[in-house]
């Protein structure tokens, strides 16, 4: 009987690479378990493409899609563990502005850009909502409102994810060296890394060097926010698309948008433990699942990691590449600029 379909090898190995990576986050926390983690999952991957395929009638491939989508949202939810619901709603209303803000900057970009690389429409748009939402949550959710194909989603989720793994890397060193303070990283991060498995990971960094949470609880905010809008985009691209689908000649098979399939279910059960713990505060217990939910993040770096294939990237070609890249840069200099300009005035 084959096992294919279990989540239990990927399991196992997500957290075989997490244990050490954790233990050598604590040791360097300047570093930190999730960038490790990433570190031993693309080594694992990229060295031993065969080994984590699968063999012997198993595959490890549902373990890692499993903790690298579910378990971080598990992770998230326990990270409401730390917050104060009065926080969460303060925060996320003041991240509103910036945001507005980066949306537009990558859809522009990703319009203009798209346009002078003679990029696929239906790329452009995966690509733009991809940079200015939530990363490949935004893409699964989007696809289906816009018809794109298998080879239009690969190409738009390999950018995305490339992005994803240097954010992780790239985002507290320059934090770090524009001298930004805990909440202007997390605010920074919460609004311009592409998802929310790397906008965690990097606030965890960075909130490991410093030695206190409150980039970590910030960029989760902030972030968590960002992901609602996955809902009036999606809402917008069906209501743009439909008179096209109806014009086509399999308009009966055309997707439907599907709020309850798009909605992002885990920022609610984030923000009723957030609720909980601000009204029944349990010290010692909630610092537990906390730190449970820290090392989920692990695990779900890991598991990204072990999801980074060079081979794959280099397949779908340099344009949507370059097209990833001038839109984050868009984004995270476009959120810079209005925090500095905002605190100016």
């Amino acid at each position: 009987m084959t096992v294919k379909g279990r989540t239990g090898p990927g399991l196992l190995l997500c957290l075989a690479i997490a244990v050490p990576a954790w233990f050598l986050g604590l040791r360097m926390p300047v570093i930190g378990g999730p960038v490790f983690g990433i570190l031993m999952g693309v080594l694992i991957a990229n060295l031993f493409p065969t080994l984590t395929s699968g063999f012997a009638g198993f595959s490890f491939e549902p373990g890692i899609r499993l903790t690298s989508k579910k378990l971080l949202q598990v992770a998230v939810v326990l990270l409401g563990f730390e917050m104060n619901f009065a926080t969460i709603v303060k925060v996320g209303g003041q991240s509103l502005f910036v945001m507005l803000f980066t949306l537009t900057a990558a859809f522009v970009t990703a319009y203009a850009i798209g346009k002078l690389l003679h990029l696929d429409g239906k790329t452009v748009t995966l690509i733009g909502v991809g940079t200015s939402i939530c990363g490949g949550s935004a893409i699964a959710a989007t696809a289906p409102v816009i018809a794109a194909d298998d080879e239009e989603v690969a190409a738009a989720i390999s950018t995305i994810f490339l992005f994803n793994v240097l954010a992780v890397f790239i985002f507290p060193a320059l934090g770090h060296s524009l001298n930004l303070s805990d909440m202007g990283f997390g605010l920074w991060a919460g609004t311009a890394v592409n998802d929310t498995s790397s906008v965690v990971a990097a606030g965890t960094a960075w909130s490991a060097a410093a030695g206190n949470n409150v980039a970590l609880s910030y960029a989760t905010i902030v972030k968590l926010t960002r992901t609602l809008m996955i809902v009036p985009i999606t809402f917008t691209l069906a209501m743009r698309t439909a008179p096209l689908a109806r014009r086509q000649e399999n308009a009966s098979e055309a997707p439907a948008y599907n709020l309850v399939r798009t909605f992002p279910w885990f920022v609610i059960a984030f923000l009723a433990v957030a609720l909980l713990n601000t009204w029944l505060p349990w010290p010692d217990l909630a610092s537990k699942f906390v730190t449970a939910g820290k090392f989920l993040i692990v695990m779900a770096m890991s598991a990204i990691g072990l999801n980074t294939r060079f081979k794959r990237l280099i397949a779908q070609g340099w344009r949507p590449i370059l097209l990833g890249l001038c839109c984050w840069f868009a984004v995270a200099s476009v959120s810079l600029l209005v925090q500095k300009l905002t605190a100016a005035l």
